[in-house]
């Protein structure tokens, strides 16, 4: 078993202001929590890459506790994770997230152990009052993650960062992790995105 005592420290010392949603406080993020050590234990022992991405969107990863899933891909009977056994949230927000869908996708023609995915803001950035939003995290937020995306990578062993976007290539390099960017899928990226990952695999 994978030993993530120095991850989940990390995660935990992350300040959240009052318009962030801490997605895996132990009381009120049980369930987020269980899901995110049973992906980790499940995927991080033979990964090589971190694929990270900014932050956590409210259709996504504030339901399922798994970077870039949703709903659909958390119970996809033939999906990436089927083997995994994730409890479900009684009441997601939302169905599906358009983002987990295109990276999922893209994961399909991944030659060799899938990446694990996280975001380097591990805590959920709304629009208050409204948690049913996404705002860009503040440059503090994101130096604030890091640490904790360097305590993942060094449990599991990777040697390669992948930042999903120009926000989080800027956020790794500020923490002093180069990472190779690729494309966001989100605005009409997803067909570059692909590529791009493809070229990595």
């Amino acid at each position: 078993m994978l030993d993530l005592a120095a991850f989940w420290s990390a995660l935990d010392a992350v300040p959240a202001d009052d318009d962030a949603e801490r997605l895996y406080d132990p009381a009120d993020g049980a369930l987020r929590r269980a899901n995110l050590d049973r992906y980790l234990q499940a995927v991080a022992p033979a990964a090589d890459t971190v694929l990270v991405a900014e932050a956590p969107g409210w259709r996504g990863m504030t339901n399922t506790g798994v970077p870039f899933t949703s709903m659909r891909e958390l119970t996809d009977p033939d999906g990436l994770y089927r083997d995994v056994p994730f409890a479900l949230p009684a009441a997601p927000t939302a169905p599906w997230e358009a983002s987990s869908r295109v990276v999922h996708a893209a994961l399909r023609d991944w030659r060799g152990p899938l990446p694990v995915t996280w975001a380097v803001f591990p805590h959920h950035p709304f629009v208050a009052p409204d948690r049913r939003t996404n705002r860009t995290p503040r440059p503090a937020e994101v130096r604030a993650g890091a640490p904790v995306a360097l305590a993942l990578a060094e449990a599991m062993g990777a040697r390669r960062f992948v930042a999903v976007g120009r926000k989080a290539q800027g956020a790794l390099a500020a923490a002093g992790i180069d990472a190779v960017a690729v494309r966001h899928p989100a605005q009409g990226g997803a067909a570059l995105f692909t590529a791009q990952l493809a070229a990595l695999a």
